[in-house]
């Protein structure tokens, strides 16, 4: 009998999902915010057919052995009860596919998304969760150990943040990215709003994501267990965001109260507990949290100079918070960790674990080169310069999320006030900027071109008679705009 109580606690995994989308449009420019939307879409969609055809065959299909499961392909001979276990799968397989979207944004083609998107929800993602959670998974049946990974911080951030290094690493930096000298260039995300919202609910959303990984809320002990992971979730996101924003201020951030890296430092530390958010004390969720924002600090410089091109920092979050994550959980569980026992049994808890991170990376780096390699060779990974220069909400998509004609003011359009400037690979306005006319000049009709010496008050005039000029591609557009002020 599939329990209702446990799917209600899974569906909140599904705001994660939410948290990313925002994130990631408010870190890359206007003119990209469609492309990297429907690819935060798609992950579900897309990952949900290839999970259900055989991404969660090779998870925990049976018969399996200790490399992959082999059976429930398209749900034959599925399990009913199992349906619970199939969500939650997918979401943490959406997951993984959506940390790489972000490291690749902005100059990826659109195709080439659908192929790693299957490769990583279908194949890299089901064989190592069958590897660490399957009853059948050999890192499951260690020599007298088994791998400890609670919420996934090698399991889901571990494979996605690998991937994500190898995807930009062969995509190669955006135009711009870096100067003649190799001196990096910051570009910005066109909404620090935008990305502080998406930082809010992916805090949230990482309370089910690790409390739900106990996976069931009506068995003896579940509600500690759950309660246990969702505070040390906080515990260790806040001392990594402290960390990081008092780092940001004393050293790397040019003496300055960084936003942007503090939500980052707060996901890399939820991202870090991930291992041991069950198990570990509050002290211990704190330390680890400690951890991983200096090291993520760290690793983003790393990626930087190595010339790796990672708009949302997503290499620095999840592949360097679930490394902390996998190595500190053999230290600090209780109370089968190091620093509560010095003897044989914990220390092959450490090892395991480290020899679990290391196939992991292997795992995936292997399998990344080669899919992202081969889109690279087939001539699929990367858009044109002229597209990516422009942007790809227009030619890829046709729908550029913030259209200059939507900007037009109630009473008239205020398209002739806009600068000649490109909005993706649309071109709109005049050359000659102007700010539009505040409410008490619309009803006065004030313009007065004696205020200064050359007449120019740089207020728009009345509208009468406008024209304007779009550009689209290399097609102009003219169209005249007859409407009068009201009085």
């Amino acid at each position: 009998m599939v329990k209702v109580a446990t799917l209600r606690l899974f569906a909140f995994l599904l705001v994660m999902q939410f948290g990313f989308a925002f994130l990631e449009a408010g870190s890359v420019r206007a003119k990209n915010t469609t492309n990297i939307l429907i690819k935060n879409i798609l992950d579900l969609y897309v990952g949900a057919l290839c999970y259900w055809m055989f991404g969660y065959a090779f998870a925990f299909g049976k018969p399996g052995n200790l490399m992959i499961g082999g059976g429930y392909f398209f749900f034959i001979n599925f399990p009913e009860t199992e349906l619970p276990l199939f969500f939650f799968h997918w979401v943490f397989a959406a997951t993984a596919t959506t940390i790489v979207s972000g490291a690749v944004a902005e100059r990826t083609e659109f195709v080439s998304y659908l192929f790693y998107s299957v490769g990583l929800t279908g194949i890299i993602y089901p064989v190592v969760s069958h590897w660490a959670w399957s009853d059948e998974g050999w890192l499951a049946n260690g020599p007298d150990v088994a791998y400890r990974d609670f919420a996934g911080s090698g399991v889901v951030h571990m494979v996605g943040g690998t991937a994500a290094l190898v995807g930009a690493a062969i995509l190669g930096p955006r135009i711009g990215r870096f100067d003649e000298n190799g001196k990096p260039v910051v570009i910005h995300g066109h909404t620090v709003p935008l990305v502080a919202l998406g930082g809010f609910i992916l805090l949230f959303g990482f309370f089910a994501f690790n409390g739900g990984s106990q996976a069931s809320v009506s068995q003896p002990g579940d509600a500690e267990v759950i309660a246990n992971a969702v505070v040390n979730t906080i515990l260790s996101g806040a001392a990594a965001a402290t960390v990081t924003l008092s780092l940001s201020r004393l050293h790397f951030g040019e003496g300055k109260w960084s936003l942007l890296t503090t939500i980052n430092g707060g996901l890399a530390g939820m991202v870090a507990i991930c291992a041991g958010c069950d198990s570990v004390m509050a002290w211990g969720a704190v330390l680890t949290g400690m951890i991983a924002g200096i090291v993520y600090q760290l690793t983003s410089i790393l990626v930087e100079r190595l010339r790796v091109d990672d708009p949302l920092d997503a290499v620095a979050v999840h592949l360097s918070g679930g490394t902390i994550g996998v190595l500190t959980a053999p230290f600090l569980v209780y109370p089968d960790g190091v620093v509560f026992n010095w003897d044989g049994p914990a220390f092959l808890l450490l090892g395991w674990n480290v020899i679990g991170g290391i196939a992991i990376f292997v795992w995936t780096a292997a399998l990344s080169t080669v899919l992202f390699g081969g889109l690279q060779l087939a001539g699929l990974l990367r858009v044109s310069a002229e597209i990516e220069i422009k942007g790809l909400d227009i030619p890829k998509h046709g729908e550029p999320a913030y259209p200059p004609v939507s900007y037009q003011v109630g009473w008239h359009s205020d398209l002739h006030n806009l600068p000649a400037q490109e909005y993706g690979s649309v071109r709109v306005g005049n050359s000659k900027p102007a700010r539009p006319r505040l409410p008490h000049e619309y009803q006065n009709n004030a313009y007065d071109a004696s205020e200064t010496s050359n007449g120019d008050t740089g207020i728009a005039p009345p509208v009468t008679n406008t024209e304007v000029n779009i550009q689209v591609g290399d097609e102009n557009y003219n169209t005249q705009d007859k409407t009068t002020d009201q009085q």
